[in-house]
């Protein structure tokens, strides 16, 4: 089992930037693709980015890109969501997902899940 924790969501502004953070245990961090999703109230969930499991393969969706970017930090078993110049349609409820097959745009190729964590605009 692999267990993801995600942190970093809240209040954010129109234009304004942050950060998201997802935490791993349960298996070596460093074996398995990690990715970002999102999903706002009564929609399918969206993906947002992609990371191969060295860091050196990154995607992202169309409505992301040049906005958001993917990392992460396999000595701190942690995948990181950087999200600028944000936009009213980026409010969703967020969540990260490992792969053990490999990154990949569909949900249905990650197998473990964290709760997800809230972006919320103030404008």
């Amino acid at each position: 089992q692999v267990q993801l924790v995600e942190s970093g969501g809240g209040l954010v502004q129109i234009g304004g930037s942050l950060r998201l953070s997802c935490t791993a245990s349960g298996r070596t961090f460093s074996s398995i693709a990690m990715g970002w999703f999102r999903q706002a109230p009564g929609k399918e969930r969206e993906f947002v980015a992609g990371i191969s499991r060295n860091g050196y393969t990154t995607f992202s969706s169309d409505s992301v890109k040049g906005r958001f970017t993917i990392s992460r930090d396999n000595a701190e078993n942690t995948v990181y969501l950087q999200m600028n110049s944000l936009k009213p349609e980026d409010t969703a409820f967020y969540y990260c997902a490992a792969s053990l097959g490999g990154l990949g745009s569909s949900p249905r190729q990650y197998n473990y899940w964290g709760q997800g964590t809230q972006v919320t605009f103030s404008s």
